[in-house]
């Protein structure tokens, strides 16, 4: 396991965390819409943020070649620059779609980029905080081709293709993976023995003791108990039930934002 990180909250200020925003997808226009609701949600939580967690799958796609980055995605990349340049903490994580990110963000912005989950102190609270994939029993089938795809050499081969060539493809994969989720159904509560991600945080507490598990991935907000003083929150997700995680030193609840 990492260190455990210690992260003060002086007394009105908050943690936020938030996760699958999947920008760049299912159109343009929807991403757009988007990220412009993401960065008024930004702009509203920035007066008591002590820090903002961005837990995983921010972008539906990422890429960083060593001299350029997708396009796209400018009014969020400029609010994250704003509140880091305003003293404002943010932690990033990779997700299943995003995991090819690199150091743009770290030697632009100041954000940590973090590839495995972390853990924190915030407040006197205990965290376990990841994106979520990968993690638990089951899914060998995604456990191997992350192994793969997380390595040097698929990076290496990636950026040998044109652009054009290699971002669409990505994008025509990531929808098509989508769209098999959700034909398999598994956007809904799936009963304690298949919550893969309950099951893990079950196994870490039994090693050490975590106040609160806070993951992604699943698309579904979940705020289950662990043990009766734990408890594993997945923070949904901004296509279209915009969910996030709030916790004010004493509390940690997930909301909705209303727009």
């Amino acid at each position: 396991m990492s260190e455990i990180e210690t992260i003060p909250l002086a007394s009105g200020r908050k943690a936020y965390f938030a996760s699958d925003f999947h920008l760049g997808t299912p159109s343009h226009q929807q991403s757009r819409d988007r990220e412009r609701v993401i960065v008024n949600w930004l702009d509203t939580i920035r007066s008591d943020a002590e820090v903002i967690f961005l837990v995983g799958d921010v972008f539906d796609f990422w890429f960083e070649y060593k001299r350029s980055i997708p396009k796209g995605f400018i009014r969020l990349q400029g609010k994250l620059a704003e509140l880091t340049d305003a003293g404002t903490r943010i932690v990033l994580f990779t997700g299943n779609h995003d995991m090819w990110m690199n150091d743009y963000f770290t030697q632009e912005m100041g954000i940590p980029v973090y590839r495995e989950p972390r853990r924190y102190t915030i407040g006197e609270k205990r965290f376990y905080i990841g994106h979520g994939d990968g993690l638990g029993p089951g899914d060998y089938v995604y456990k191997r081709l992350k192994t793969v795809f997380e390595s040097g050499l698929a990076r290496r081969l990636f950026r040998w293709l044109h652009p054009d060539l290699g971002i669409g493809m990505a994008h025509a994969w990531s929808r098509r993976s989508r769209m098999s989720n959700q034909e398999k159904g598994e956007e809904h509560f799936l009963g304690e023995e298949r919550e893969w991600l309950w099951q893990y945080c079950r196994e870490v507490e039994s090693q050490m003791h975590h106040d609160y598990y806070i993951f992604g991935h699943r698309h579904l907000p979940l705020d289950l108990a662990v043990t009766p003083t734990s408890r594993y929150i997945n923070l949904g997700e901004w296509v279209s039930a915009k969910t996030y995680g709030v916790f004010d030193g004493t509390t940690m609840k997930l909301m909705e934002w209303k727009t």
